[in-house]
């Protein structure tokens, strides 16, 4: 028998497939202290929650028997992940049950703010009757721009169609085939900016869209634009939007999420043209059953046959199996990383390439952990070995695996190629018995490099005094360097230089680089975690 807990307020008839079924005893303790939790949770082989139980490292310490947490939702920011995956403990969720709740939600938001349906509504309660006031546009004919084009962003495309909208739609993974498929246009987030009457983000929150809508943006944007956040807080930075709302270049803001919740800044909460609702955009009936029973379904999957389709942690590898593929399996997270930074686009296409002793083993994981690595960048915790190869063929993004006897001088040797048009990232990687992971080949240029948290990535012209010239200047601002490794094509030609550093340096330093005659270009790289 299986015991599952349930510690937050999660709809019965959602949780039906466990209740009905007969391995599994289900236990409800709603309101319950974290202490209380500590103390019962090691007899539990699964717990459910939802955002108001804290998961936590201490928690998971006295779970001794649990194998799946549940999350009844998409975010999982209530559950140490890492803890969890220490411990063999799979984690999932429900991504998509919240789709429809959250487009229909978007929707409701776009047309109140197009009709100034609270204002009005607010007005009447004071018992005004005030139509003058009030008066709104049409939706037909006006161009929404939809920023990040994932289920729910398709599903707002869907609904805008219906009202006769012109439809822009940008994101990373977007192709010409499928924009052209929905029915949208394939756009810049300039040209977002630029042409769009309403804009609305459907975006994950990540390094590359946290503060996307800020003052630089918005001044880019057409003259009365509004602009609906039902994704993410810190997506759009508040103070900007809210000054552009009063100097009225942006005629107005529909929110549901904020940057702290519940949102402290009075002025945004009380402002007339901006609408707030407390993050209601999955707060169904149906999404909450939805939810519900599809984490029951996935949980009997789990324990009963061994079937994993929404885990959000890496799955497990035991015993021998992951004693030896682990170095690999890590050196090839960081060589997606690498290499989409590298690209600085979404790919059209993925290669892989496998020799040396890896010719014997079973890649599919390392092939698994190499695209979680790539999507990551833009998807961030969403995407994991489970579903890497499903999200690769929704982004409609081909990929090939394939294995060569020749060794390429190294016992083990695996070779990534992105390309996006006419743009190529290459990187070459080993696993050195003694001295562990090592990048090898970056582009077309042999290296040596230890893979580090910070790297900063030079291109330049071979010319005496360009290393001394780039120490210089990072030591002037109290950057250390770690390591150094140069490569060149040919004397005096075409030159990199990679540098591992202690910190990540600011955006204003990295503009100083290329000031430097003969440097022409300066990239920092980030890897996720990398290990001591």
């Amino acid at each position: 028998m299986h015991k599952v807990l349930v510690t937050d307020n999660i709809l019965e008839q959602g949780l039906a497939p466990i209740y009905e079924h007969p391995s599994f005893i289900v236990e409800r303790w709603t309101g319950t202290s974290q202490e209380e939790l500590m103390e019962r949770i090691g007899d539990f082989d699964v717990l459910i929650v939802r955002s108001q139980t804290q998961v936590t490292e201490e928690l998971l310490a006295r779970a001794s028997k649990l194998r799946v947490i549940a999350r009844a939702g998409v975010g999982v920011d209530n559950i140490d992940l890492q803890a969890a995956t220490r411990k063999g403990i799979i984690v999932i969720n429900a991504p998509g049950a919240n789709t429809i709740a959250a487009a229909e939600h978007t929707f409701a938001m776009i047309l109140a703010m197009a009709r100034n349906i609270p204002q009005a509504h607010e007005s009447m309660m004071r018992g005004c009757w005030d139509r003058s006031s009030f008066q709104g546009i049409e939706l037909n004919k006006k161009t929404l721009g939809i920023i990040g084009m994932g289920k729910i962003g398709t599903e707002v495309a869907k609904r805008a169609k219906s009202f006769n909208m012109s439809i822009l739609g940008y994101d990373p993974y977007l192709t010409e085939e499928r924009a052209e498929s929905l029915g949208i246009r394939k756009s810049s987030l300039d040209e977002i900016a630029r042409e769009s009457d309403f804009i609305t983000l459907h975006t994950p929150l990540i390094n590359s869209t946290r503060n996307l809508i800020n003052e630089d943006y918005l001044k880019k944007t057409k003259n009365g634009v509004r602009i609906i956040n039902c994704a993410r807080g810190g997506i759009i930075d508040e103070k900007a939007l809210l000054n552009a709302v009063n100097t009225g270049a942006v005629a107005g803001a529909a929110l549901d999420v904020f940057a702290a919740e519940p949102p402290q800044d009075s002025t945004l909460l009380q402002h007339p043209q901006i609408i707030k609702t407390p993050h209601l955009a999955a707060s169904t009936i149906e999404a909450q059953e939805k939810v519900a029973a599809e984490v029951s379904q996935e949980i009997i999957e789990i324990l009963e046959h061994g079937s994993i389709h929404n885990a959000v942690n890496l799955n497990a590898i035991s015993g021998e199996a992951q004693q030896r593929m682990q170095p690999f399996l890590q050196l090839g997270e960081w060589v997606g990383q690498l290499a989409i930074q590298l690209l600085k686009n979404a790919p059209d296409k993925i290669n892989i390439h496998y020799s040396g002793n890896l010719l014997d083993e079973d890649t599919d994981f390392l092939s698994r952990t190499i695209i979680k690595g790539i999507l990551s960048h833009h998807l961030t915790d969403s995407v994991n070995i489970i579903n890497a190869y499903h999200l690769l063929k929704e982004q409609g993004i081909p990929y090939t695996v394939q294995k060569n006897s020749k060794n390429k001088g190294f016992s083990n040797y695996m070779e990534l190629i992105l390309q996006q048009k006419n743009e190529t990232a290459v990187i070459g990687a080993t696993v050195l018995d003694g001295y562990g992971a090592r990048i090898v080949q970056l582009n077309h240029y042999p290296v040596d490099i230890r893979p580090e948290k910070y790297l900063l990535f030079i291109k330049h012209t071979d010319v005496p005094g360009m290393i001394g010239q780039v120490g210089s200047l990072l030591g002037n601002h109290q950057i250390n360097i770690g390591t150094m490794q140069v490569g060149r094509a040919d004397k005096g030609g075409d030159a990199i230089m990679v540098l591992t550093l202690d910190k990540k340096i600011d955006e204003k330093l990295l503009q100083q680089l290329p000031l430097i005659k003969g440097l022409k270009e300066a990239q920092m790289l980030e890897l996720a975690v990398v290990s001591d």
